[in-house]
């Protein structure tokens, strides 16, 4: 029988247990015994980049919410220019940390690209800060229903969503992850933005079943 071995552990803002696992070569994320993400199931994060980088215009500024365990930023990374600038929000040090610790063979050593900057805050604060980006990618909760920290709720009502459209350039692009198909939320986007599209997404490509929502929102 193989081990599952628990590598780090640490607290959410909200108090709930964090701990990275790893078990037959492959590492888990699990928030309160619920499983979060894992290096087993990280298509539909790759099909986000792919959405979100699908027209960029020369020298973009994206911006990423969530490192996780770096899926979606190296198909970023693979889709934009040598000139791109990639913002990485992260809430939490001890996930930039595992990322280069424990998760350098998988995606951590892309936290040093020359391209990325990783700022350890919540994602909130750069969508009210000084840049204005050509595509913002989220990934920082399990859904419009928060899960690592409540406080994420903001990002998904409407003065969220506000937000996010101010911080996009003309033409610019959201796409938001989510473990649920969420009708409510689809529909607050369609009351701030031009153009709305739910797009069902695999956890791995030869899964049977969608399990996965990416809710893609472009600005006019």
């Amino acid at each position: 029988m193989k081990v599952t071995t628990t590598l780090a552990s640490c607290r959410t803002p909200d108090g709930a247990l964090m701990v990275l696992q790893e078990h037959d070569g492959q590492h888990y994320l699990k928030v309160g015994g619920v499983p979060l993400m894992s290096t087993t199931a990280s298509y539909s994060e790759q099909q986000m980049a792919e959405l979100a980088c699908a027209s960029l215009p020369s020298k973009p500024r994206i911006l990423i919410g969530g490192l996780g365990f770096g899926y979606t930023l190296r198909r970023v990374l693979e889709l934009c220019p040598p000139d791109a600038i990639v913002d990485v929000a992260e809430l939490l040090q001890e996930v930039i940390d595992w990322n280069r610790e424990f998760l350098k063979e998988v995606n951590g050593l892309l936290v040093d690209d020359p391209r990325v900057e990783v700022h350890r805050v919540d994602v909130h604060e750069l969508l009210n800060g000084k840049h204005r980006y050509h595509a913002i990618l989220l990934d920082v909760d399990n859904s419009p229903d928060p899960l690592v920290q409540q406080g994420n709720a903001r990002l998904y009502n409407r003065g969220g969503l506000v937000r996010i459209k101010a911080a996009l350039h003309p033409k610019g692009r959201v796409v938001f992850w989510s473990a649920n198909r969420d009708k409510h939320f689809a529909e607050s986007l369609g009351r701030v933005f031009k153009q709305v599209e739910c797009v069902g997404a695999k956890a791995y490509p030869k899964a049977k079943k969608i399990t996965h929502t990416l809710f893609v929102a472009d600005r006019d």
